[in-house]
C-alpha cells in the first residue's frame, strides 16, 4: 500500500510503500508518549528503500537516551532515530540502522486513509502513565514490554493483503 504523509505545517511531505499499514500497535513507553504528545503512539511499518521526502531540509532528528549499564553514566543515545519537522514539531517517522530496510511512519502523520485494524496490541504497558486509560477490544493483546511478534508477522497472521480488505 502506498502511504502519503506530511507534517502539520506542510514543510515536509513523504511517501513510501507499506505492507504493514494497519494502525494496531499502541506503544505506551515514555519516549513515544512524550514525542507523540499523547498517551501512546502508533507506528506503522514501511519499506525504507521506497521512502521519498520533499522538504528534507526541514527535518530534525532526535535520538532518545536509554538506560545502558555498560555506558558511561549508565545512559547512551538510542540507535532509533526519530524524524520531526523542524518548524511545527510533527513526529513523522523513525528509523533504526539495525534494520536498514525498515522505517516506522507515525500513523498520525499519514494522510492516506488507513485500513481499520481487526484488533490492537498494547505494548510497553509496564511504563504506561497512570493517567492513560487502556481500552481493550475483545481480541486485543497486552504486553508489559515488547509483543511476541513483529509488525510484519502480526499483519501476516491477521491476513492483511495490500487491498486493505484483511
Amino acid at each position: 500500500m502506498r502511504l502519503e504523509g506530511s507534517c502539520h505545517c506542510g514543510s515536509v511531505r513523504f511517501s513510501l510503500e507499506s505492507e504493514q499499514p494497519w494502525p494496531y500497535q499502541r506503544c505506551y513507553c515514555s519516549i513515544c508518549r512524550k514525542t507523540g504528545s499523547g498517551g501512546y503512539m502508533i507506528n506503522l511499518g514501511g519499506d525504507h528503500r521506497t521512502l521519498s521526502v520533499e522538504g528534507e531540509e526541514h527535518l530534525s532528528v532526535y535520538r532518545a537516551t536509554i538506560t545502558d549499564p555498560d555506558a558511561p553514566g549508565g545512559r547512551r543515545p538510542s540507535r532509533h532515530k526519530r524524524f520531526f519537522c523542524g518548524h511545527c514539531g510533527s513526529h513523522l517517522w523513525a528509523h533504526n540502522d539495525r534494520w536498514p530496510d525498515l522505517v516506522h511512519p507515525v500513523a498520525s502523520a499519514i494522510d492516506t486513509e488507513l485500513p481499520a485494524a481487526p484488533a490492537h496490541s498494547h505494548m510497553m504497558l509496564g511504563s504506561k502513565a497512570s493517567w492513560v486509560p487502556v481500552e481493550l477490544g475483545p481480541d486485543d493483546e497486552t504486553f508489559d514490554e515488547y509483543p511476541r511478534t513483529s509488525l510484519a508477522a502480526w499483519h501476516e497472521e491477521h491476513g492483511y493483503r495490500d487491498s486493505g480488505s484483511g
